[in-house]
């Protein structure tokens, strides 16, 4: 079965993702943390979205407090790029060509900046994403172009290509 890009969000019911895409949670756990770490008490234990990213758009640089784990599920594959805090990119493709070096989940660890974007000349890229501890907005962070190009110069053209400004 292919399903077009249109089908997916709306048999899946996503909505507007803030970052760029489509999404909906699946999965909030009911275990909570009891406030250990830097995660207050209340925190979910884990969480889990569809996220869908067509051709012409992207998923912004942004970090949050937890890893965050991408699976692939359908369409074309997926370009994940980090930052770490020394300045290093990694390129990762999340995707069902394994016996070409892709991925079928790959997680990014917590307090990396990432976006995503479709890879190569796919259409869209249809994925879950799992974090642990569970998301939530006030562990996330959206990236200010102007603020990243400062703190990292040698990276400028691909921060421009992943942010909003």
């Amino acid at each position: 079965m292919n399903l077009t890009a249109i089908e997916y969000v709306k048999i899946l019911e996503l909505n507007p993702h803030p970052e760029g895409g489509w999404y909906k949670e699946m999965y909030r756990s009911a275990g909570k943390h009891a406030g250990e770490n830097e995660f207050p008490q209340g925190r979910n234990y884990s969480t889990a979205i569809y996220f869908l990213i067509e051709k012409d758009n992207f998923s912004a640089f942004h970090k949050i407090k937890s890893d965050e784990t991408w699976h692939f599920y359908a369409g074309d594959a997926l370009e994940v790029i980090e930052l770490d805090s020394a300045g290093v990119i990694r390129k990762t493709i999340v995707g069902p060509d394994i016996q070409n070096g892709h991925l079928l989940q790959y997680t990014v660890p917590a307090g990396n900046w990432f976006g995503s974007r479709v890879y190569g000349e796919g259409a869209f890229s249809l994925v879950g994403c799992t974090v642990a501890p569970g998301f939530d907005f006030r562990d996330f962070e959206m990236a200010v172009r102007e603020q990243l190009v400062n703190q990292f110069p040698d990276h400028l053209d691909i921060i421009r290509e992943l942010t909003r400004e």
